[in-house]
């Protein structure tokens, strides 16, 4: 009898054992999905306007040691996915100011797209930490190996994706938060994804860190090189320098384009331009509310008669038609006429990548768009490659607004003009409208991409918008003159023009993305050949 009884409480005993070993197995992705979640939320104060850029570093390198402790691929995908959620999420939450406050969408209806886009953002990551997973279960790779080259390069290459997939949205992507950090001398070399490959591999150090000792001389040396990077001066200074103004007329999102205030609007900004001259006046986008062909027949006439008294060149932000429902989203230059040109000349900037939703309508969703009021939704667009405009011996390149997001197609166009023997821009000139998104984060994250875009080109970025943040930035990145948002101002600077061509803008992406493939197949090999290796 005693045999007996000692074998029954034996055998509840090994049943409980497999529940217990089992349900653990089944519940521990919810505590390291919210933990995750929780680190990507935290990994937006990483950015503008708090900038603590190391916190990124710290909350990758815990996803990254989520991920490794993952029992299962699938619950790795989970684990990176509630990361991205939670850094999507904080990170363009404004975009629910555009869509209920401006657009006019229900509240519900605006937090829910907001939420969805987050959702499909995070999506991107889970199949970083997916594949990573699959190195992890299924080649074995050592942590070595994951955390050094297969995590950082995954990392980088989803990034990568999420910047032109659907027409990309690579708002505020790792490397954003390096235009102060000692990663920001890599900048030129390997633009902003590689400062995204940097800080993925810094972190994927930081977690190997409490077993190998060895991985803080890379962490070291990877900071000294960037410190010394920052040193080096990829471009030259070109011709003399010009004076700028920069409007920034602050006119409220809610009644720029309503018809009863466009003559107003039309005034104040004419005042602005004429209140003294500049050898480049910059307005922000669309700053006047009307199509060019539906302003009065003088108003044009006017601001060119002004320039060509006050050797000045206007660059201003205006919608073009072009025919039925043929808009375009332009930037009209006015160039003063001269003696040998008895007329001012005019040029013309179309923008021509688009923003989903904003300026164009995806296929099938014109219901969505329909739930929104906003003027002149669905624009043309203008070519890939355009020719800057001319500004004494300087050449601006213009960008609008969410343009200066594709940093390869900023360096694509200044790569173009050189190997095609034309002028290239030594200047580059963004003007904006993010009244959208009221007064958020996405004023001080926009600044922050535009200076990236100078540090990647080696060339100053100047910012014309309307309600912030107006700057002049120099080829360093660093914000030398600026207004304060939501006050109407002039902003007047001296701007010296740059020429050369950076590293980066010599070839693009392609360097880092080929770099990230050979490290990943790289990491193939090995585990294959020897999955114990390092």
């Amino acid at each position: 009898m005693r045999d007996v009884r000692d074998a029954r409480p034996s055998r509840r005993h090994s049943l409980l054992a497999n529940v217990s070993t089992s349900l653990p197995l089944r519940l521990q992705a919810a505590p390291a999905m919210l933990l995750a979640l929780s680190a990507g939320a935290l990994n937006v104060l990483a950015f503008a306007p708090v900038g603590w850029w190391p916190l990124q570093i710290i909350t990758l390198a815990l996803l990254f040691h989520l991920v490794l402790q993952a029992p299962t691929i699938k619950s790795a995908v989970f684990t990176g996915w509630a990361y991205g959620f939670g850094w999507s999420a904080c990170s363009v939450y404004w975009l629910y100011i555009s869509m209920h406050q401006y657009g006019g969408m229900p509240a519900p209806m605006a937090a829910l797209a907001v939420a969805l886009l987050a959702m499909l953002l995070g999506a991107f990551f889970a199949i970083a930490t997916g594949f990573a997973a699959y190195f992890k279960h299924r080649r074995h790779a050592s942590t070595t190996i994951l955390l050094l080259l297969v995590f950082p390069a995954l990392w980088m290459l989803s990034e990568w994706l999420r910047g032109w997939v659907l027409t990309g949205f690579p708002w505020v992507v790792s490397g954003y938060a390096h235009t102060a950090s000692p990663l920001t001398g890599f900048a030129p070399l390997i633009g902003v994804y590689g400062l995204g490959w940097l800080a993925a591999l810094l972190a994927g150090c930081l977690a190997l860190l409490p077993t190998r000792k060895s991985a803080l001389v890379l962490m070291i040396a990877i900071f000294a090189a960037g410190f010394a990077l920052h040193s080096i001066s990829w471009t030259t200074p070109h011709g003399a320098p010009i004076s700028v103004r920069l409007l920034q007329g602050n006119v409220p999102q809610e009644i720029k384009f309503d018809p009863e205030q466009a003559n107003v609007t039309l005034t104040l900004y004419e005042d602005m331009i004429r209140s003294a001259p500049a050898d480049l006046i910059a307005t922000p986008e669309t700053a006047l509310p009307l199509l060019a062909h539906q302003l009065p027949e003088d108003y044009l006439p006017r601001l060119a008669e002004f320039a060509t008294a006050s050797s000045s060149h206007l660059a201003i932000g205006i919608a073009v038609s072009d025919g039925p429902q043929q808009y375009a989203n332009s930037v009209i230059g006015i160039t003063p006429a001269t003696a040998s040109r008895t007329v001012p000349a005019l040029y013309r900037y179309d923008k021509h990548h688009l923003v989903p939703f904003g300026e164009f309508i995806p296929l099938g969703f014109r219901w969505f768009v329909d739930m929104m009021h906003i003027p002149l939704g669905d624009f043309t667009r203008g070519a890939t490659l355009q020719a800057p405009f001319a500004v004494k011996d300087q050449w601006v390149l213009p960008n609008i607004c969410y343009e200066d997001l594709f940093g390869e197609e900023i360096a694509g166009q200044l790569r173009a003009s050189t190997a095609a023997g034309n002028p290239a821009a030594t200047l580059l000139l963004n003007v904006s409208n993010i009244a959208w998104f009221g007064d958020s984060i996405a004023l001080p994250q926009h600044l922050q991409i535009s200076q990236m875009r100078a540090i990647e080109t080696g060339r100053p970025m100047l910012r014309a918008t309307n309600t912030g943040t107006t700057a002049v930035i120099n080829p360093h990145g660093e914000v030398v003159a600026q207004l304060k948002p939501f006050e109407r101002g002039i902003l007047t600077a001296s701007v010296q023009g740059y020429s050369g061509l950076t590293p980066y803008v010599s070839l693009g992406n392609a360097a880092i993305v080929l770099l990230a493939f050979a490290l990943l197949i790289a990491a193939y090999y090995l585990t294959r050949r020897n999955p114990n290796s390092l």
